[in-house]
């Protein structure tokens, strides 16, 4: 089964149009979600809960409809933004027992069990917890219910390299029995090069790729050479910099030819997304 199926969801704003956006999330892996600023990934994420209203298309969470089933699909995901800006003159524990109330599948014992993992005091006010620590505690509402699908945006924000490294931990352990699922959007790819199972990218409103972590990696190449010979392979890369060695560029693997004397590597996530972002010749 499918734990997310978006197929082709349309947005329409002044200034911005989310077009096409069709994805899917199998049961029990992890989704790493990634595109720059104002790519579009918040207004997707807010269309699979229905926070806005898509102009068209189908969104299917565990075989059923958001416009539906909203209110028992909303029971089945866990969901944190990498903040809390309500309530903030209350103590963790005053919070708890109002939103614990919306949940009929609330589990007390796992709560405690991730405030404790996540050395949150419940005595403390919002107000008063870093942007850190209020993740952690999104975190442990999100998954004290015994939500099936995890929607995450930016949870790992803010976190120092150990927490960081634990919530990751988290997720992979969450994922092995194959019954839950975790939509992880994130600008510290690093994360995702560590936990994700699969990879979708957009890219301006628009998915420019969606699939198994390694493939998606494989489908690009950095490339390096001499200023002279970028006219050799220019209008095949996707971006590139010209620098005092040279130039780098991201181009596709399958327009890389092999017979040229032009050194090319795997890049990071982080650098597709940059290249990407360019879309024109850049100085350094």
């Amino acid at each position: 089964m499918l734990a997310l199926d978006i197929r082709s969801l349309n947005k329409q704003y002044e200034h911005f149009h989310l077009k096409n956006i069709s994805f899917q999330l199998e049961k029990g892996y992890i989704m790493g979600f990634i595109g720059a600023n104002g790519a579009g990934k918040t207004t997707t994420i807010k269309s699979i809960l229905n926070l806005v209203r898509m102009d068209s298309g189908e969104i299917r969470i565990m075989g059923r409809t958001m416009t539906e089933h909203e209110v028992e699909l909303k029971q089945e995901i866990g969901f944190a933004f990498g903040n809390i800006d309500f309530y903030t003159r209350s103590k963790i524990k005053t919070l708890t027992s109002v939103i614990k109330k919306f949940y009929l599948n609330w589990d007390d014992q796992t709560y405690y069990k991730y405030l404790t993992r996540f050395h949150l005091n419940e005595n403390k006010k919002i107000a008063e917890l870093s942007t850190g620590m209020k993740v952690k505690y999104s975190l442990a509402l999100a998954l004290s219910h015994g939500a099936k699908l995890l929607i995450l945006d930016e949870p790992t924000s803010g976190l120092d390299p150990v927490a960081r490294d634990d919530l990751l931990d988290i997720f992979q352990e969450l994922v092995q029995d194959g019954e839950i699922s975790i939509l992880f959007s994130t600008h510290i790819t690093s994360d995702l090069e560590k936990c994700a199972d699969y990879i979708t990218f957009i890219d301006n409103g628009r998915i420019i790729n969606s699939t198994e972590k390694e493939q998606f990696i494989d489908t690009y190449r950095l490339v390096q050479g001499k200023e002279e010979q970028l006219p050799l392979v220019k209008d095949r890369l996707i971006a590139f910099k010209l620098n005092s060695f040279g130039f780098t560029g991201l181009i596709h693997t399958r327009d890389l030819d092999p017979t040229l004397d032009i050194k090319s590597a795997l890049p990071s996530l982080e650098e597709i997304m940059i290249y990407f972002s360019k879309k024109e010749v850049a100085y350094v």
